[in-house]
């Protein structure tokens, strides 16, 4: 039989780019067995030293980032002259991850005043084998997530790239093998469906972490819940990110961030703004400057520096979103930046126009089913508890932002803490968006999705806890019964 290729096709040429084949089923399992040899020796080696081979991977991945923004473009489409804040953010999440390892990973010692006589402690153990499942839209910036911090931490890792950008995790291998990982510590495997659901079944694979939409999320779920043993899920899916603009708001500061939060990366990203609800006594105000913040977009090319907004992933993507847009308007939406504005943008294309909806309700699709495009629907709201209520109306939560005046009115402040505490999101913005800070955890509720990455918390999602119970001195005996007898007599 022969071996199954898979091909990826540049975005905006719909030209084929890179192929690459599919291991046998025969060869997928020897992968995964030659992990989980190396994962046994890779866990002796001592934290600090997995820590400064880590650094020394982020001084070869450095090497690399001038070639990676048009790699990228022609990966998954886009503008070349954006592919800079990818590398920055991965360094920035690499460096924020290494710094706090030790301490994520330290023993937690327990005092022995309690217990006299007695050592203990809690270790973090690495799991053993992990598999990441990347996505192509931040395929640098999301695997980066899991997949450093899972071979710091003791793992072996074998990564899963989006056929759509199969290139980036070959260069993420390559600089951690570069600087001193074992090469079955890290492998990317190109795999199909039916290899990756063969891979989530395999008893040797403890962990998996997948990042992708609510339906693959579901289906790696069920797959492992189905599989040998008990092995954990980390699941990263999608979002319809609500942006709730207050009364108060500094429209010269909220636009333009608003703007950049619902466009930028041709809108895909789990949590760009999608729907955006607005006080009505600056909603007329809010959506001219919002029209005139958008139109000086250039849609084209991505391999050109001029380019700010390039296509969508595939055909197949910019048809949905047109289709929910069409839907939109032909329920009564108003279309303020049809795709005429954008020349480019024509059916049958990658390309689709950034597009303002209003006159948008909970009953369109394009306010509550997640778009993964350059479109956003603006809602009109008389309250806080109004905007309140629209913001939860949804199947996700994974991130919500709140403007608001708060640096010139403590009562705003007081306002968003109150609006926080309602939301049903794991991440509350203030006067941002789009962003994901490595100190903070990065989780998601409701159909966005389950676990933790970065912070201190996501080194506790790739090891497990594992209990050490000393009794250092035995001069004097006291019988199991005497000492359970005491305790009962305590309680």
């Amino acid at each position: 039989m022969a071996p199954e290729i898979q091909t990826t096709i540049t975005p905006h040429s719909q030209k084929p780019y890179v192929s690459r084949t599919y291991p046998s089923a025969e060869e997928l399992d020897k992968i995964i067995h030659h992990a989980t040899v190396a994962q046994k020796d890779w866990k002796k080696v001592p934290v600090e030293e997995r820590i400064a081979i880590g650094r020394k991977f982020m001084e070869e991945f450095r090497k690399m980032s001038d070639e990676i923004p048009l790699e990228l473009s022609l990966q998954m489409g886009r503008p070349v002259s954006q592919g800079a804040g990818e590398i920055r953010g991965f360094l920035e999440r690499s460096e924020y991850m290494l710094n706090i390892a030790a301490s994520s990973l330290a023993d937690v010692t327990l005092e022995s005043t309690d217990k006299p006589g007695f050592r203990r402690y809690i270790k973090r153990v690495p799991l053993g084998v992990v598999l990441v499942i990347a996505p192509w839209n931040f395929p640098y910036l999301v695997s980066v997530n899991s997949v450093l911090p899972a071979i710091i931490a003791g793992n072996a890792v074998l990564l899963k790239p989006s056929p759509q950008t199969p290139l980036t995790a070959e260069r993420f291998a390559l600089a951690l093998t570069r600087a001193g990982v074992p090469e079955h510590i890290i492998q990317v495997v190109h795999m199909s469906p039916e290899l990756t659901t063969r891979a989530i079944n395999n008893p040797a694979v403890d962990f998996v972490s997948f990042t992708g939409s609510v339906q693959g999320g579901a289906s790696v779920s069920k797959t492992a819940a189905n599989a040998v043993g008990f092995k954990g899920v980390a699941l990263e899916l999608g979002g319809k990110d609500p942006a709730y603009v207050r009364a108060d708001a500094n429209l010269d500061y909220t636009v333009p961030e608003l703007v950049d939060g619902a466009f930028f990366n041709s809108g895909q990203s789990c949590c760009a703004v999608e729907r955006i609800y607005v006080h009505e006594a600056i909603y007329d105000t809010f959506v001219e400057k919002f029209v005139e913040h958008t139109k000086p977009y250039r849609l084209g090319d991505p391999t050109l520096k001029e380019t700010n907004l390039g296509p969508v992933v595939s055909l197949a993507s910019a048809e949905r979103i047109r289709k929910q847009v069409a839907d939109a308007v032909a329920a009564g939406a108003k279309n303020l930046l049809p795709e005429s504005f954008f020349p480019q943008a024509k059916t049958g294309t990658t390309y689709v126009a950034p597009q303002v909806l209003v006159d948008v309700d909970h009953t369109m699709d394009v306010m509550k089913e997640e778009t993964f495009g350059p479109v956003v629907g603006i809602q009109k709201v008389s309250s806080d508890d109004e905007a309140i209520k629209l913001m939860n109306d949804s199947r996700y939560g994974l991130t919500a932002s709140i403007w608001t005046n708060a640096n010139d009115n403590p009562d705003s402040e007081k306002a968003f803490l109150q609006i926080l505490e309602e939301l049903e999101t794991g991440t509350v913005f203030l006067n941002r968006c789009d962003y994901l800070d490595p100190a903070l955890a990065w989780c998601g509720v409701k159909d966005s999705g389950r676990g933790v990455s970065l912070s201190k918390f996501g080194y506790d999602q790739l090891t497990r806890a594992q209990s050490v119970h000393m009794k250092i001195k035995t001069s004097s005996y006291i019988s199991r019964q005497v000492l359970d007898s005491s305790l009962d007599s305590q309680n």
